[in-house]
């Protein structure tokens, strides 16, 4: 780590900044209730949810070849076929699917402290929100949340020839707020992505969010820092200030 002093700090958007997968959880449970309740699917419906998320989980999205909605309809459609047997129920799997994304999109909120601390960080540094994902979906989760106007800027991988852990959108990111990879830190959950990425890209510090104290694999990327909540943050960079400072 360099000896200059924290200029920008990148967020993650996803399980950093909003509880994505509290979120999607809420919606689960909704479409479990439309399915007991209207469609009288008594333990399939938590079967149905389920083998969604696992599709959800290994979901692979080309732009080219179809849109995100067409392929998440398809996860339901798939997931009733294949519980319930018969024939293919597109205009039930429709249905799942909007009420999922709808209740998930209500509750994507930023909490009242991280938007009080976002607002003094950025009396401080430069700060530039960094999400991978499908575009469109990403930027409806930007919208819900009303976060824009926390960041000097914002970065979808999906809108760029790469994502994290490519050092390319950190470079890009970099160009956006006028500073240097040494100058920057980058926040987040995921070690695939983030903390890689910003290895990989020669920032200045990373910072891992492990909400659950998880025990990472030997073979993961090693952040510079670890917290359990993102509300950390501001005690971490004065330290890490300070020890420019000192070192200075």
């Amino acid at each position: 780590m360099g000896l200059s002093r924290v200029r920008a700090v990148f967020f993650d958007l996803d399980n950093t900044l909003i509880d994505t997968a509290g979120a999607s959880r809420k919606g689960m449970l909704e479409v479990i209730k439309l399915l007991q309740s209207k469609y009288h699917y008594k333990e399939e419906a938590e079967i149905i949810c389920n083998k969604v998320q696992v599709k959800l989980s290994k979901e692979c999205f080309h732009p080219s070849n179809t849109c995100i909605t067409d392929l998440r309809t398809s996860h339901w459609e798939e997931a009733i076929q294949e519980t319930k047997g018969g024939a293919a129920n597109r205009k039930l799997a429709e249905e799942c699917y909007f009420l999922w994304k709808s209740t998930r999109l209500q509750h994507m909120t930023l909490a009242e402290e991280v938007k009080a601390m976002l607002t003094e960080l950025r009396k401080e540094v430069r700060l530039l929100l960094l999400t991978n994902g499908e575009r469109q979906t990403q930027r409806e989760k930007i919208e819900a949340c009303a976060c824009q106007s926390y960041f000097d800027a914002i970065v979808v991988g999906g809108e760029q020839k790469e994502e994290k852990p490519a050092p390319s959108i950190f470079y890009y990111s970099c160009d956006l707020l006028g500073v240097q990879p040494g100058d920057c830190v980058m926040v987040g959950d995921t070690l695939e992505t983030d903390i890689q990425g910003g290895l990989n890209a020669g920032l200045k510090a990373t910072v891992w969010i492990n909400k659950n104290g998880m025990v990472p694999l030997k073979s993961s990327p090693t952040p510079h820092y670890i917290v359990s909540s993102v509300l950390e943050l501001p005690a971490l960079l004065h330290s890490i200030d300070c020890k420019v400072s000192v070192s200075a």
